[in-house]
């Protein structure tokens, strides 16, 4: 006589995205198969959990799943019946806490696509080896939808999100909203009279107006308002990126910005007198630094490389690490008698500006030949993007391509500002040294009618360091060395000592 084994009481999974719903795949199609194959294993249907349109990123949380989950763990379900691995999750990480609870609860989970059956370890291997690869698909979608984030955004298309307050999108453009532009306008006008944030909102809170969410205007909604380009008529797009779920966001690299032309609501002169007066006001508010009390504070170091300061109790330069010390006044005679090597015959006037000018030459010439062929890679890039959008080659060819071209430019964007800080150091150093040289040759003779403040200034135009030894006092001046100096060196300095040295 054969005895009939129990029958196993299982559930039916049904996660179906709106995706596959515009596909076809109706929940109801998904409820049909898992029902004939349970069937089929003569398993009993305790239950069925429906998460139509629900996004598998991450469903372990949500009041459906932890049903599911308790009716595991009380033993009411000891299998769960799903179409395959993709409906159940889509996050790894889920999809292995899944089946350890089922592991922990002797029950089982079967995928009918994959054939899986996680209570022989054939299967749990298999299990996870499936779950890396629902991961690695949803990271590769994701991958492609970043990409084509700045292609829609050089294209003009929206890329999600509301408009800001003034504007609304119509037939995929951005355009003034009829009703919230002047409202937009009002703020800045405000702002150019009021030069406060938090007199702007209360005054258009006490004129009724309301964000888009109904919510009293703030001075954090208002500056956000003031700093967004768009108003002048500048939109940005992909400018942003996400730290991850549940995090803030943070500005992308400038050269990553998608810029584009809209009508403007305000002028651009108003625009930038409401910006101007916030960046005076953040600079306002920032502390200021200590002002140097003595004439040589924060160019006075110790052989050892400490700074030196002057004791409230001392009229001395002393490192607190080795106690070295020299007097104030020691200090301003030496350097007082520097200041007479520190300046050249009419002749090394001459050669040494002609250097300066030939420096500078040269770095700006390089830095036009770098421009211009940052254009043609751009040009080159324009080239194959359009080859792409005209569908005359794959996404595949166009990656091989683009790739490589967008490397060269993010290296020469890199390599842009450096040179053109190089350039405009040189120049500003150059016009320094120049007016020392030809407007202070008498500095010397001059230097005790000067008083603390002007000596402080002269001092800070013309000095890089000062570093005290045991024995001698090296004072190092400014000035602009040759290409082949900075070449091998990458120094600028003038070095003298005291005493001089045979």
């Amino acid at each position: 006589m054969m005895v009939k084994n129990e029958s196993k009481a299982v559930g039916i999974w049904i996660r179906v995205s709106t995706e596959d719903q515009a596909r076809g795949e109706s929940p109801e199609h998904h409820e049909k198969r898992a029902r004939y194959y349970a069937e089929s294993k003569s398993w009993q249907i305790k239950e069925v959990y429906h998460l139509e349109a629900i996004s598998g990123k991450s469903v372990i949380n949500l009041p459906e799943t932890q049903r599911m989950l308790q009716d595991v763990r009380s033993g009411r379900i000891t299998g769960l019946v799903f179409s395959k691995l993709a409906r159940l999750a889509r996050n790894t990480r889920e999809l292995l806490e899944f089946a350890d609870i089922f592991r922990e609860n002797n029950a089982d989970l079967i995928s009918l696509q994959e054939s899986i059956d996680t209570s022989t370890p054939a299967g749990r291997l298999f299990y996870t080896m499936i779950a890396a690869m629902a991961q690695w698909e949803r990271e590769e979608i994701s991958e492609r939808v970043a990409a084509s984030v700045p292609i829609r955004a050089k294209l003009g298309k929206p890329l999600g999100g509301h408009a800001s307050l003034g504007y609304q999108w119509v037939d995929r453009k951005l355009i003034p909203n009829p009703t919230e532009a002047p409202i937009r306008k009002l703020i800045y006008e405000l702002f150019l009279e009021h030069r406060r944030k938090k007199t702007v909102a209360r005054l258009l809170n006490e004129k009724g107006y309301r964000t888009r969410k109904g919510a009293k205007f703030s001075d954090t909604t208002i500056e956000r308002l003031l700093r967004d380009s768009t108003a002048k008529g500048i939109y940005r797009a992909n400018y942003t990126r996400s730290l991850g779920e549940n995090k803030k966001w943070v500005l992308k690299p400038k050269e990553e910005w998608v810029l584009s032309q809209v009508e403007p609501i305000v002028s651009q002169e108003l625009w930038e007198a409401c910006n101007y007066i916030l960046d005076e006001q953040e600079k306002k508010n920032k502390r200021p630094s200590r002002k140097a009390v003595h004439l040589f504070t924060g160019f006075v170091f110790c052989g050892c490389d400490n700074k030196m300061y002057v004791p409230s109790n001392s009229p001395k330069y002393t490192c607190y690490k080795c106690r070295n010390k020299i007097g104030t006044a020691d200090l301003e005679e030496i350097f007082h008698h520097q200041l007479k090597t520190f300046f050249f015959s009419s002749s090394e006037i001459t050669g040494y500006l002609n250097k300066a000018d030939h420096v500078i030459k040269e770095k700006e010439d390089l830095l036009q030949a770098l421009t211009e062929e940052k254009r043609k890679i751009e040009r080159e890039m324009e080239k194959v993007y359009r080859s792409y959008i005209d569908d005359t080659i794959d996404s595949k060819t166009f990656g091989s391509l683009y790739k490589p071209l967008e490397e060269r430019r993010q290296q020469m964007e890199d390599q842009l500002p450096e040179l053109q800080g190089e350039i405009d150091f040189l120049k500003i150093q150059y016009l320094s040294s120049d007016q020392i040289l030809n407007q202070a040759k008498d500095l010397y003779s001059r230097w005790p009618e000067f008083t603390d403040n002007e000596k402080r200034k002269i001092m800070e135009n013309i000095t890089e360091k000062i570093i005290v030894g045991t024995e001698d006092v090296t004072i190092n001046l400014c000035y602009l060395p040759s290409s082949s100096e900075l070449t091998t060196s990458g120094q600028r300095g003038f070095r003298g000592s005291w005493p001089p040295q045979a």
